[in-house]
């Protein structure tokens, strides 16, 4: 059952965030020339669909405690499939907007979702392994979005994403065969009292930070590579597969934080992190490069993931959904800033200038590093799975 959840959580990530929400980034120069978008107003679409997620994540709590994990993770599938739908269909900006706001609310739902079905199902001494790979989805979603848009370009650019909501509704019915009925989490509960403690300013802080730079990166990478390399459609859709390929090597977080601590972890992955960023704003136009900083970011981006997952894990053991809501809203609000401020600098100083900026707030986050309290694996509490409550209650 642990396989089969881990790959189920791995599907659903990938669906939520690698086909509903990034792929604006890679399709950015075709949607921007099909609308008429500049890079500010390309921002602030892509600021809405992370507004979109964070107004999921602040309701996600109570729906947990209303509906339980099952039918959240169901939700984020139908989101992400209509959201992508919408888009290739749009005809007009209104209807742009419409579904690349509704396929960013399912990247909302879904993680904290699959973070509650793991922690009460999977067997204690596995929660923070599976919690580590189940973000990885999203390289694995990225990295069959490259070969797509290396096939499918220009104006047939819908197709790609007809095969993205056909992928989502596909992932929806696997979850509903395979998830257990559930009643209401009320252990999910909401961010309270028990977030307000010294533990969880770094924790937060980085989140934050890491929602800035990461959506930054996202959104405008493939713009970058495309307007240095004169418009190229194979160089960024080989930055994006490199970038996917990548990012399969964050399945290994788990393995990492064990052997190095969360605090060397983190330093680790965030210098590596503000190296790739740096590379892309300092030479776009060296394959090489290009290249180097795919391969860097596709592995931090993902591993990062599971370290904010982890570390949520081990600060707040009694909280691990609302603990890991509360870090996803951190970085929401990170995505909504971060696209659309470096939007307006990159509208009049270039898309270089937005890099490395997103290199140098990367570099700061350095300094919020866990504590030494959290830097090595807590005790399972017990060898299996915990035991049934009104809190974590199947039927």
């Amino acid at each position: 059952m642990t396989r089969a959840l881990t790959a189920a959580g791995l599907a659903t990530i990938g669906v939520a965030y690698g086909f509903a929400r990034y792929p604006l980034g890679l399709y950015l120069p075709e949607v921007r020339a099909e609308f008429g978008l500049s890079v500010g107003q390309a921002g602030a679409l892509s600021s809405a669909s992370y507004l979109s997620c964070l107004a999921a994540l602040l309701a996600v709590g109570p729906l947990l405690d209303r509906f339980g994990p099952r039918c959240l993770v169901l939700a984020s599938g139908v989101l992400a499939a209509v959201g992508i739908a919408l888009v290739a269909c749009a005809g007009t900006v209104l209807w742009l907007v419409t579904g690349t706001v509704l396929a960013g609310a399912s990247s909302g739902l879904a993680w904290p979702a699959c973070s509650a079905v793991v922690d009460a199902v999977v067997p204690a001494r596995r929660v923070e392994r599976v919690m580590a790979v189940i973000p990885n989805g999203t390289a694995l979603a990225v990295l069959v979005a490259g070969p797509v848009a290396l096939l499918v370009h220009g104006p047939a650019w819908r197709w790609a994403w007809w095969l993205f909501a056909a992928a989502a509704l596909g992932v929806v019915l696997w979850n509903a065969r395979l998830l257990p009925r559930s009643r209401g989490q009320r252990a999910s509960g909401r961010p309270g009292r028990w977030l307000r403690c010294a533990p969880a300013v770094p924790l937060l802080a980085t989140a934050l930070l890491y929602g800035v730079c990461g959506a930054v990166y996202w959104l405008f990478a493939v713009p970058a590579v495309a307007e240095a390399t004169g418009g190229s459609t194979g160089a960024p859709a080989l930055f994006w597969t490199v970038l996917g390929a990548a990012g399969v090597l964050g399945t290994a977080t788990g393995w990492l934080i064990a052997r190095l601590g969360l605090r060397r972890t983190h330093t680790v992955l965030i210098a590596a992190f503000a190296v790739a960023a740096a590379l892309l704003g300092l030479a776009p136009a060296s394959l090489p490069a290009v290249l180097v900083s795919a391969a860097l970011y596709g592995v931090t981006f993902m591993a990062i993931s599971g370290l904010l997952a982890v570390w949520s894990y081990r600060v707040f053991p009694a909280h691990p959904a609302a603990a890991l809501s509360a870090v996803l809203i951190c970085m929401g609000v990170g995505t909504i800033l971060g696209p659309s401020a470096l939007g307006w600098i990159a509208d009049r100083h270039g898309l270089a200038v937005a890099l490395l900026l997103v290199a140098g707030l990367a570099t700061a986050t350095l300094a919020l590093r866990p504590g030494r309290a959290h830097d090595t694996e807590r005790a399972a509490p017990g060898a299996g799975p915990r035991p049934v409550t009104s809190a974590t209650r199947t039927t």
